[in-house]
């Protein structure tokens, strides 16, 4: 499960790189779609993490 989380942070990391993407001037058009992809990857993969935080802490007791 460690792997798995590890994972899930480096794809949020991801997330976060293609939020602060500098603009390049051929992708400049795609700009909109990196920073959306880029949030939305984020979100999924915190709410995942979230989920094995509490799979793990339920499974503990």
């Amino acid at each position: 499960m460690d792997r798995l989380a590890n994972l899930f942070l480096a794809c949020i990391l991801a997330g976060f790189a293609l939020i602060h993407m500098p603009t390049i001037s051929f992708l400049s058009g795609l700009s909109s779609f990196f920073h959306d992809v880029g949030a939305l990857a984020i979100l999924v993969f915190s709410f995942l993490l979230l989920y094995l935080g509490v799979k793990a802490l339920f499974t503990k007791l």
